[in-house]
């Protein structure tokens, strides 16, 4: 019979509050100007010239230990507002250059058909139709009588 392994103590890595080397808020108390690198993105900009995180958000749980540093994995990192950028647009060429890799990925080699997913090219070698036989369903795949010259992915 096995034997169990003995797991190792789990050191508490705590830090006062005081000694922390960023600012950190809780929830509802971050001042203006500072967010997450989520909420930038949701209002169209990219970190730009921040060069790294101005101060902690601190998780809900540390919100109970005022005194203690935020050393969590659910922490989030605050950003400036003011230094960032407003994400770059991508031109008609690198659109078109991304809907050709798309549909190399999900165009099947047998059948020639292009689907709305990616299929399992590097083990399988083509459709899931194809490779066990019977016909795909007709919601599966793009149904076009024209060729199509471009389907650009934005």
């Amino acid at each position: 019979m096995p034997r169990t392994r003995r797991k190792r103590p789990r050191k508490v890595a705590r830090v006062p509050r005081s000694d922390a080397l960023l600012p950190e808020f809780d929830r509802g108390a971050v001042p203006e100007g500072l967010v997450t690198r989520r909420v930038l993105r949701d209002m169209g900009l990219s970190p730009g010239d921040n060069t790294g995180p101005v101060a902690i958000l601190r998780c809900r749980l540390c919100a109970t230990r005022p005194t203690w540093s935020c050393r969590h994995p659910t922490r989030g990192f605050l950003l400036r507002v003011d230094l960032a950028k407003p994400k770059r647009v991508p031109t008609l060429a690198q659109e078109l250059a991304l809907d050709r890799a798309m549909a190399a990925r999900s165009t099947c080699s047998r059948c020639s058909r292009r689907y709305y997913y990616c299929l399992p090219l590097r083990t399988v070698g083509c459709c899931d139709p194809c490779a066990r036989g019977y016909e795909p369903t007709p919601g599966t795949y793009v149904t076009t009588t024209t060729p199509v010259s471009h389907r650009l992915a934005a």
